[in-house]
């Protein structure tokens, strides 16, 4: 028996378009996932919104593992596009750059708190006397005393920013609301 050279199998086009579906529902899956690491806690923690206290377990626990998970679905996402590249025309190009763009913002976005940039605290307080305040007479305050000093805070005011750190009696507090 002689032996016939062995010529390579060129891989067929049906063959080639099965393994290109599997990489696009990877990178599919993927990009969701990192997507909603990220924005499903922004859409469940929203101020003066109801929070339901199960959804905002879930919020705290996916805002806490997002960091990891969405480096992860990211690396994955750049293999696979750096696969699928190759493989797609000017639309499908568009779109794994749109999707990571996507997912790079994720990511970037779970290692900040975002929510510091929504509640500004007051960087220097004015206060004024009892006798001088404009406020109407049934307007809630927070009120703190510390010894001799005393001061209270609008609640209309401490809503938009939600802290204040100031010093009363010489004891430095933060105020928050």
């Amino acid at each position: 028996m002689s032996a016939l050279p062995s010529t390579p199998q060129l891989e067929s086009p049906a063959t080639a378009r099965i393994d290109s579906r599997w990489i696009w529902i990877v990178f599919s899956v993927c990009a969701l996932v990192a997507f909603g690491l990220f924005f499903i806690p922004v859409f469940i923690i929203r101020p003066f919104r109801y929070q339901a206290p199960r959804s905002l377990l879930i919020a705290m626990a996916l805002r806490q593992r997002a960091p990891l998970g969405t480096a992860i679905a990211g690396i994955a996402c750049l293999l696979c596009a750096f696969m699928l590249w190759r493989t797609g025309g000017r639309w499908r190009k568009a779109l794994l750059v749109l999707a990571m763009c996507v997912v790079t913002f994720s990511a970037v976005m779970a290692r900040l708190n975002h929510f510091e940039w929504m509640f500004h605290p007051i960087p220097a307080a004015q206060f004024v006397a009892q006798s001088q305040s404009k406020l109407d007479p049934k307007e809630m305050v927070l009120a703190v005393r510390f010894g001799s000093d005393a001061r209270a805070y609008p609640i209309s005011q401490m809503a938009y920013h939600h802290i204040l750190n100031d010093v009363v009696d010489g004891v430095p507090i933060a105020i928050t609301y």
